[in-house]
């Protein structure tokens, strides 16, 4: 049996799926798309019941990816039960699609989410009165606190137990003109059935002749190719149209829509009691600053700056134990190990390389702690909302504010899900400049080196450089954004609806699981994919470049500074550094450093680590060694964040953007745009500074 969970994005319908089957989830994909399902399975009554988490959809007629996979699972995979979760507060919204569902005459339990929230605000809905109207169970529920799961596992034993019993077909009155066209419509349907004209009906026919009135491309295709009078349904419908657009000056489609609203509304003065507010809330009283044009962006300004201010204050002390610990580690096996191979494996290539990137760990646990914080308490929402006037500057809008969000807007996203969340745009070219441009965010995969190269050349201005690093990854996603929608790109902004959650104070427990799954995430990585490329860059600084001098001279008896400056990287390095070290003031380390940066950013650390390990004995701190370093100032450390925030996207990135963009030259493209972007920037940084004599 398939029971789908459907509902309007941020209706909490993820809460109740979770409730429901707990650990027997399944995640996947829908087939031919890479948008995830989540799926999962619980047996009641002896039956196997399959629950399937449809992505957030605000009608049946949908046009964004992840809409149109809700609608097409909705129509042609037939759930036998539909679980329908609204948002009690916004209930008159949630309830258009809640009509359109009961319109597919497929079972329905209608489940009232956040009933808890609705009742503090005084609203009061009558359970009964509203089941009666609809002929469908009505569930009060709190989803993130498991409350009314009872009655609704109850509900769901009830209808297994009755498999066959159905909803009454839910009928609107859409007017009488409409309604007596969608009549017409139907007899001629069921005329056509007799006549064999359809050999199968994968819709409920009352629901398909209203979306073929509505005008639905999919239902107009399916009468095209399947009845040869298609031409007088067509003609009927356009006859309509034609008279209700010089009798009402609209469309078919926006006054079906508004009597779906107006049923809706109906239905919630019939069913809801709502206070007379006397005074704001404490949402209203926030959002008079927060969202305020004047006062709104200044406080984002400010909370971004705090964020990193104390990201930086509260992880230093924690980092800097780490690294304390790990250099022990490293004087341990120098000491205890002998000469070799192994010991240079071991202690320059995993506990230097390695160590290097897990040092940052605090640093990532604060900062993902406080923007869990601030995503579950709704202020995340502000900001697209914020935002949106200065995208439409740029030919974007503020849905595409989300994916740069998930993708590190803040810091310590991935543009991995980020590119994923672009989904939810209408436009397809507008889609394509925000996939292009997402990767300029400050994954947490950079973070680490940032944290690495501000502590060490601006200890005392850390949350300020980090703040000016965000706005800098801003500027140019933005600047990239508008020039590609400009040219090739070019199109109109979709308009822009969102809507802005209650604030609430999220819960400990919330901010400690997303902190330790993202945080355990980092860790895991550190010891796995981390790992092993630190090992291969280990290897590529220590074995010779293949001439036969070097290969004749190579020991691992000779000193590690001797054998690093004839490797394999160190060559390949040198040779870049020709052109890197006049203009941007690389050399041949940090060229190398940025190679291995490409299969992910943390590399660039490792391999830093690594190298500075091999060129000296000591256990000086890498930010320590590279301070000191002669090739180092910083100056060149600041051309060398811009580069690292702006040049080519990690492999699982540009793999994502194949996928999405379903070619591969956009993924080209971006390693090729985004890496002559980095080059010029950082150029422009490094020989104008050099021009004023300025070393930051």
């Amino acid at each position: 049996m398939k029971v789908a969970i459907a509902g309007n994005p941020n209706c909490g319908k993820t809460s109740i799926f979770n409730s429901l089957v707990g650990a027997h989830r399944h995640v996947g994909n829908y087939p031919g798309v890479t948008v995830e399902k989540q799926t999962g399975f619980v047996t009641i009554n002896d039956i196997s019941v399959e629950f399937i988490d449809l992505p957030g959809t605000y009608s049946l007629t949908a046009y964004a990816e992840d809409e149109l996979i809700a609608r097409e699972f909705l129509i042609n995979e037939k759930p036998d039960l539909i679980i329908n979760v609204i948002d009690t507060i916004n209930f008159e919204r949630n309830l258009n699609l809640t009509v359109q569902l009961l319109e597919l005459e497929i079972p329905l339990i209608l489940v009232l989410n956040m009933f808890d929230l609705a009742r503090d605000r005084g609203i009061y809905v009558d359970t009964k009165q509203l089941q009666h109207m609809i002929n469908a169970p009505i569930v009060p529920c709190i989803g993130h606190k498991k409350s009314g799961l009872y009655p609704l596992r109850e509900a769901l034993t009830k209808f297994i137990s009755t498999p066959h019993q159905k909803n009454l077909p839910l009928k609107i009155s859409y007017g009488v003109e409409i309604n007596a066209l969608i009549q017409n419509l139907e007899e001629k349907l069921n005329h056509d059935l007799l006549l064999n004209q359809f050999p199968h009906l994968p819709y409920a026919k009352t629901w398909m002749i209203i979306k073929l009135v509505e005008g639905d491309p999919e239902i107009k295709n399916y009468i095209s190719q399947n009845t040869s009078s298609a031409k007088d349904y067509f003609e009927e419908i356009a006859k309509l149209e034609k008279h209700l657009s010089i009798t009402h000056n609209d469309t078919l489609e926006n006054i079906i829509g508004e009597y779906r609203m107006g049923f809706a509304n109906s239905l919630t003065k019939s069913c809801m009691t709502i206070p007379l507010l006397s005074r704001k809330t404490v949402t209203d009283k926030l959002d008079l600053i927060l969202t305020n044009k004047v006062l709104g962006p200044l406080s984002l300004l400010m909370i971004l700056g705090l964020v990193y201010h104390f990201t930086f204050t509260l992880s230093a002390y924690p980092v800097s134990m780490l690294e304390s610990f790990f250099g022990l580690l490293h004087d341990l096996g120098t000491t205890y190990l002998p000469q070799g191979i192994i010991r240079s494996l071991l202690v320059s290539g995993v506990i230097d390389g390695v160590g290097g990137v897990l040092s940052f760990t605090p640093l990532i646990l604060f900062m993902f702690a406080i923007i869990s914080f601030l995503e579950d308490s709704g202020y995340v929402t502000r900001i697209a909302f914020l935002m949106d006037r200065i995208l439409r500057t740029f030919g974007m809008h503020g849905n595409s504010i989300l994916a740069f969000i998930v993708s590190g807007g803040i810091s310590g996203g991935c543009a991995v899900p980020g590119i994923m969340a672009t989904r939810s745009l209408y436009d397809k070219k507008e889609r394509l400049a925000t996939i292009l441009t997402v990767p300029f965010m400050n994954c947490g995969a950079k973070l680490p080196v940032y944290a690495l190269l501000i502590g060490a050349f601006f200890p005392s201005h850390q949350g300020i450089m980090m703040f000016l690093i965000t706005l800098l990854s801003w500027f140019f996603a933005l600047i990239i954004a508008g020039f590609l929608r400009s040219t090739f790109l070019k199109g109109e902004a979709a308009p822009f609806i969102m809507e802005l959650p209650l604030y609430h104070l999220p819960t400990i427990r919330g901010i400690a699981l997303h902190t330790w799954f993202k945080t355990w995430m980092y860790v895991k990585k550190a010891g796995t994919f981390i790992l092993l490329a630190s090992i291969i860059m280990w290897g590529t600084l220590t074995f010779p470049f293949p001439t036969t001098t070097n290969l004749k001279n190579f020991s691992f008896n000779n000193s590690n500074e001797y054998n690093l400056n004839h490797s394999i990287a160190a060559t390949i390095g040198k040779t870049l550094e020709h052109l890197t070290k006049p203009i941007t003031g690389f050399d041949w380390k940090m060229n190398i450093a940025l190679i291995g940066g490409a299969t992910a950013k943390e590399v660039i650390v490792s391999t830093l680590a690594t190298a500075h390990s091999m060129d000296t004995d000591n256990t000086t701190k890498l930010g320590e060694k590279l301070k000191n370093d002669p090739d180092w100032n910083p100056l060149r450390a600041f051309a060398y964040l811009v580069f690292i925030m702006l040049y080519m996207p990690c492999i699982a990135v540009i793999a994502v953007i194949k996928k999405e963009t379903g070619s591969w030259k956009w993924g080209a493209f971006s390693i090729v745009y985004t890496t002559v972007l980095a080059f010029l920037v950082s150029t422009l940084i490094y020989q104008a500074g050099t021009l004023i004599n300025c070393t930051i």
